[in-house]
């Protein structure tokens, strides 16, 4: 029998695993966005978690013009109602169109189901992605497991780490 909880199924993301799949991203969106030779006019971050893939994804396509929205869909690790406590400059992002929108992860998709409505021709892009959020996603890189809590190197520290199949 395993009696570890749900989320110690984990997948732990170093600072140096994060910089490299921030520029994988990066690599997959070079050259597919509307603009001249396929660029993109500007970067909106998600925070907090987007912000700093965002700041890699755009330092790795030279994108100058960069923006946050924040999305509260979580208290700690209890899922809330997705509500906007801070939207972009409305003149800069219009409909979305040019616009990457760059997040850590997608979950179960709520949050970016409230920035899709909001900017309905914006490219969504995450660093990872679960099954269930999936869908609201253009782009990712690397898909984990719905059951698989992933920690981000802002929200640990550097510990032991029991093995999954026990000691």
């Amino acid at each position: 029998m395993n009696d570890r909880l749900p989320h110690e199924k984990g997948f732990h993301v170093s600072w140096d695993q994060l910089h490299r799949d921030a520029r994988a991203l990066a690599w997959r969106l070079d050259h597919q966005g509307p603009g001249v030779g396929g660029g993109w006019r500007a970067v909106v971050a998600i925070t907090r978690g987007g912000m700093a893939p965002a700041m890699i994804v755009a330092r790795e396509l030279d994108i100058r013009v960069v923006d946050t929205i924040s999305v509260k869909s979580y208290d700690h690790q209890t899922r809330d109602e997705a509500k906007v406590l801070k939207a972009p400059d409305a003149t800069l992002l219009g409909d979305g169109e040019g616009v990457l929108i760059v997040d850590d992860l997608v979950d179960s998709g709520k949050t970016l189901e409230v920035v899709r409505a909001l900017y309905p021709k914006a490219h969504l892009s995450t660093v990872y992605a679960k099954p269930k959020g999936r869908p609201m996603v253009d782009t990712f890189i690397t898909e984990v497991s719905q059951d698989t809590w992933i920690f981000f190197p802002w929200d640990m520290a550097l510990q032991y780490v029991r093995p999954y199949r026990g000691d």
